[in-house]
Order: C-alpha cells, then structure tokens, then sequence
C-alpha cells in the first residue's frame, strides 16, 4: 500500500479537529497526530518565560510556533516508518502557501518515506466560523473575538488552490463543511479518495 502523509488544515474554528477525528475514524487505519496535545509543553514555556498565553501574539510567534510545528511534523515522519497513513490535525497556515514549502515536503516524502503528501482544506464560511468560535467558548479565541475584524483580515480562508496537482486528486481535497449535509459528502467522498476508491 502506498504511504500517505495527510495535513489538514484551515483556519481556526472551521471545524478542523472534528473533521480531522471524522476522517481518522473513518479510515481503515492511520496514525492520528493533533498539535493540540502539544499544548501542555507550549504552555510551559510561557509559564518559563513570563509571558502571557497569548497564542496569536509576537511571542508566540518568535518562539513558540516553529518549535511546535517542527515537532508535530517530526513525529508525523517518524510514524510513517511503522504505518502507511498519517494525519495530522494542525492549521499548517504559513506552510500551505508555501509553493516552495509544499513541493518540498512532497519530494522528500517520495524520496524518503516513498510516501505522497495528502492535504485536506476544509472549507467553511467566515460566518460558521465565528458562530463555532462564540459556541466553543475557548479561551484562546478570546482575543480574537475581542477584535474580530482585525483579527478575521489576518486569516486566509480561501482555498489553496494553486497546490492541485493536476491528475493527482490527493494533492488538494476540498471538504466542505458549512452544514451537516456538506460534511457527510465531503466524508464520503475524502475517505474514498484517500483509500483509493475513487479517481476523483
């Protein structure tokens, strides 16, 4: 069976981590990476260095976002030693618009792992976003909520759709999931797609 390395990604609270479990649990098997659990270790180092828990400000940025990218991404790449498929549950915001970033990560896989690199965009309205924000009630979003308009302006929510690999349906999925409806056809049809069932 050919390797598969599977990034979901999308902006906050477009409903990534259930879709992410959803289509882990759907498969007939994979490794299943969330950078969330990472969350104890990152919190640690704001407790280390005195700083607010502040997940969108500088300080996560200059020191606590590569690290964790780096690390989730290391275990991913290790699991695929052991098994063929592995998703991981991380935004991977800057990466995905990445052409350079993209295209690397897929020669290595081949090179490496002889494995291709699956990446799953859920696509979802800027408005389900806030609502889903609101109803999780988290609070990492509470900046974000506290100033919705400039934070909303320094998300991308449109699909890379520059990574389509033209005959190659695994290098961009789009999975919709603005309503219950969407979500079961995107399930459906992403599931197929990455266990081979379907062409496109």
């Amino acid at each position: 069976m050919e390797k598969k390395l599977i990034l979901v990604s999308a902006p906050p609270a477009s409903g990534k981590t259930f879709v992410s479990i959803r289509i882990a649990r759907a498969l007939k098997h994979v490794v299943y990476l969330d950078k969330d659990d990472m969350l104890p270790l990152s919190n640690a180092i704001y407790k280390v260095a005195n700083e607010p828990n502040d997940r969108s400000g500088d300080f996560y940025y200059a020191n606590v976002r590569q690290p964790e990218y780096d690390a989730i991404l290391s275990m991913g790449l290790s699991a695929l030693k052991y098994d063929d498929t592995v998703l991981i549950n991380a935004p991977f915001g800057k990466e995905i618009r990445d052409v350079a970033w993209v295209e690397n990560m897929r020669k290595k896989l081949r090179a490496e792992y002889n494995a291709r690199l699956v990446i799953v965009w859920v696509v979802c309205d800027i408005e389900n976003v806030k609502r889903r924000m609101i109803r999780r009630n988290s609070p990492r979003d509470e900046s974000k909520l506290k100033d919705w308009d400039a934070w909303s302006k320094t998300q991308n929510f449109e699909a890379p759709l520059n990574l389509k690999v033209k005959g190659d349906p695994l290098s961009l999925i789009l999975f919709f999931n603005n309503d219950s409806v969407q979500f079961q056809q995107s399930l459906r049809r992403t599931v197929a797609l990455i266990e081979g069932q379907v062409r496109s």
